[in-house]
């Protein structure tokens, strides 16, 4: 797993099996990271248009339809290098989403 942002959005790349769909997936990580943050600081919902930290919208697309996961991996950490503004903030092998 990797988390990186560039200027006005977020880059997940992330490894699952295929019992989860992709809008599982995301679902599950807009509330998990949002319901995180709003308990970390918690100006942050009050401050926010209707109390709502993510958009509606989301992109997702699979590893094997479009190359390797290095080559995913490193069009995520290239996006932001034209600007200087992406962040890496997170690498992990793997991630836990689900306890079993």
């Amino acid at each position: 797993m990797e988390i990186g942002t560039d200027q006005d959005h977020i880059h997940f790349l992330v490894q699952s099996v295929p019992m989860y769909s992709a809008t599982k997936i995301v679902r599950t990580i807009k509330s998990i990271t949002a319901r995180e943050i709003f308990r970390g600081a918690p100006g942050v919902k009050r401050a926010l248009w209707g109390g709502e930290f993510w958009s509606d919208g989301y992109f997702i697309s699979t590893v094997g339809k479009h190359g390797t996961e290095k080559i995913i991996g490193n069009y995520v950490k290239d996006q932001g290098k034209q600007k200087a503004t992406y962040k890496s903030l997170y690498v992990s092998k793997q991630l836990k989403l689900f306890d079993a």
